[in-house]
């Protein structure tokens, strides 16, 4: 049978999947259930988490660029925010995120479960995932605001002065360390002087195939671009029992990764299909339709070995989805994070993606960084006034008010 034809597309998504415990080649027992049963505020979690992730593809997508996301990782990051903001801000991020009327706690509670599900859950795979929250010298950050990222992200927090050079290495470190030196940097050097902190989420996952690909069987091989010419790639080739299916628009099947917990889902469309026909329709409703749809199947599968480092700004995108407020400094209400939010104009400066994946004959590697940039309209801590151009100024008595003197220069007086 042949499944994967002239054009491959990957969607590399981390999908737990529930089944039983048997042989596999890796010698690791297959994962068939859960540790434990998920919460009902849990499942609403990822419910919200899935549908934001296809609201993002959706909005990124570009049908002549490839792409390659996070939607968890800047679903956590902008969680951390979501306990920042309030009012308007909180309500068209909550929305945004998916998580409909689920109270802070919840949210909390389910973002803090999930961490702990997926870094524990298959022992074949490794899955890292930090936060950190990162505090210019100085201001005033609400405790309550610091004990919530801590508690229920196990976010690092700390203060650093950022006027000093070295401050945005400091940051660019934990970025390195958290996804095994995958993504270099984040926060680009000098550190702008109105940004107020850094909130970071750091994804790292690696997994070898449960079926791995046979590495004397990868061949040189041409990938069809929509415009009818060619391009060259590496096409890796593995025979075996899948769960797959075929409809008339698309082809898909399931690479699983370790104990199988993990899978790496593929969805090919049909020759008289363009790609992004199926991206636009897709969301979390289509998408379980997808997955659901799934029978074993014996078959070969040809993967094209790739490696692909991508950066987004995300502001844009978030903005369409309609977290609008967040991003305008007179309309932001992020007063959990600083009380005197709004004299600052405390505001989102910008929300920044990196992601790095690595597709090949053992498995995959693949790392993601968001960083939710934050920053005021007017710095709180200093300011700086010449007076190099034309003022006004008065000499006054302070308390009965009397002005004894006033005037202006407009020019430099003689010397």
């Amino acid at each position: 049978m042949r499944i994967l034809t002239n054009k491959v597309f990957g969607l590399a998504l981390s999908t737990l999947l529930l089944g039983a415990c048997s042989d596999s080649p890796t010698g690791v027992d297959e994962i068939t259930q859960l540790p434990r049963p998920l919460t009902a505020n849990e499942q609403a979690v990822i419910q919200a988490s899935n549908a934001f992730a296809f609201d993002l593809l959706r909005q990124a997508s570009r049908a002549d660029s490839s792409l390659f996301l996070s939607p968890l990782s800047a679903s956590m990051a902008l969680g951390m925010t979501l306990n920042g903001a309030e009012a308007d801000t909180y309500e068209q991020m909550r929305k945004m995120l998916g998580f409909g009327t689920l109270s802070r706690e919840h949210i909390n509670e389910s973002y803090r479960d999930l961490i702990a599900l997926l870094r524990g859950l298959d022992r074949a795979v490794e899955v890292g995932i930090g936060n950190s929250v990162w505090i210019r010298e100085g201001f005033p950050v609400e405790p309550a605001f610091l004990d919530v990222v801590q508690r229920f992200f196990d976010a690092r927090a700390a203060n650093l002065d950022f006027s000093d050079p070295r401050a945005a290495e400091t940051i660019n470190a934990w970025v390195r360390e958290a996804t095994k030196s995958r993504i270099d940097k984040i926060v680009e050097p000098p550190i702008d002087p109105l940004t107020m902190l850094f909130l970071i989420n750091a994804i790292y996952f690696k997994g070898t195939w449960t079926y791995e690909f046979d590495k004397s069987k990868t061949r040189d091989a041409s990938f069809h671009l929509r415009n009818g010419t060619t391009a060259a790639v590496k096409l890796m080739e593995v025979k075996g029992g899948f769960p797959y299916q075929m409809t008339d628009r698309f082809q898909a099947v399931d690479l699983p990764y370790g104990g199988k917990a993990f899978a790496m889902t593929v969805v090919l469309p049909r020759e008289s299909v363009d790609l992004e026909s199926i991206v636009g329709t897709l969301d979390a409703q289509a998408w379980r339709q997808i997955v659901d749809g799934f029978r074993e199947a014996n078959g070969t599968v040809y993967l094209p070995r790739l490696r692909v480092e991508y950066e987004r700004l995300l502001n844009d995108d978030l903005f369409a989805l309609g977290m609008t407020d967040a991003f305008i400094p007179a309309r932001a209400d992020l007063s959990r994070i600083y009380r005197a939010a709004k004299q600052v104009e405390l505001h989102v400066k910008q929300v920044k993606q990196k992601t790095f994946v690595d597709v090949n004959e053992e498995g995959t590697e693949a790392a993601a960084v968001t960083s939710v940039e934050i920053g005021v309209t007017s710095c709180c801590d200093g300011f700086e006034m010449r007076a190099d151009g034309p003022f006004l100024f008065a000499i006054r008595e302070r308390l009965s008010g009397t002005i004894l003197f006033v005037g202006k220069i407009v020019a430099p007086p003689a010397q």
